[in-house]
């Protein structure tokens, strides 16, 4: 799969480089510094490359990870999106990255479905810490996986969301349309809280799991 990177910070930086390692084709764009995404590329490997938000948007899958105050511009750089699949992990936080700006009756998922028109929209990976990816990727092989939660109103993006997560070594938890990232955005500011608000450090991942008495 190729996957272009809309936003190369924290999270995307780190799921482009795990993306690659896993055997994908990856590009790095949109950030401040081209050496940041120059550099990305040269950690990634031999299947990534560093290009514009436009290239990036020629990929099989897209993944958008901006701060929500960048995504009007790098959706203006990346052009049209149609037909293309389209999986956020953006979070509608203020400045501040400590408050909502989106909740209640609509969410950041759904504001970006509805800023792209034609496109498979699907949500995941907000609501786990990006400092744990790389654990969670060493340890893919292996039983008991972290749970990670997606959504979407696509049945292509859905499935396009749940093969990058397994490719990270999550265990995808299908949550439903895409209104349940109503639910999920503020549980990644839950998540957030946890990481970096208490002194047990930022390696959080949560699991989830039928629970059978008998």
């Amino acid at each position: 799969m190729k996957i272009g990177i809309l936003g190369s910070g924290l999270m995307g930086g780190k799921l482009g480089v795990l993306f690659a390692q896993a055997g994908h084709e990856v590009i790095f764009s949109y950030s401040r510094r081209q050496s940041k995404l120059d550099d990305l590329a040269r950690r990634a490997g031999q299947t990534a490359a560093s290009g514009t938000p436009a290239e990036a948007a020629r990929a099989d899958v897209i993944l958008l990870a901006v701060h929500w105050s960048r995504l009007d511009d790098v959706l203006s750089q990346a052009g049209s999106l149609v037909g293309k699949t389209v999986v956020t992990c953006c979070v509608p936080l203020d400045e501040t990255d400590s408050k909502l700006v989106v909740g209640h009756t609509d969410s950041g998922a759904e504001q970006i479905a509805r800023k792209l028109p034609g496109a498979k929209v699907a949500a995941a990976f907000q609501s786990t810490p990006s400092e744990v990816f790389a654990e969670v990727f060493d340890a893919r092989q292996h039983p008991g996986k972290a749970s990670c939660v997606y959504c979407s109103d696509d049945a292509d993006a859905g499935r396009a969301a749940a093969e990058l997560l397994t490719t990270i070594g999550f265990s995808p938890v299908n949550a439903g349309p895409l209104a349940i990232a109503r639910y999920i955005e503020p549980f990644a500011l839950l998540t957030a809280q946890l990481a970096y608000g208490t002194e047990d450090g930022p390696d959080w991942a949560y699991r989830f799991g039928k629970f059978n008495t008998l």
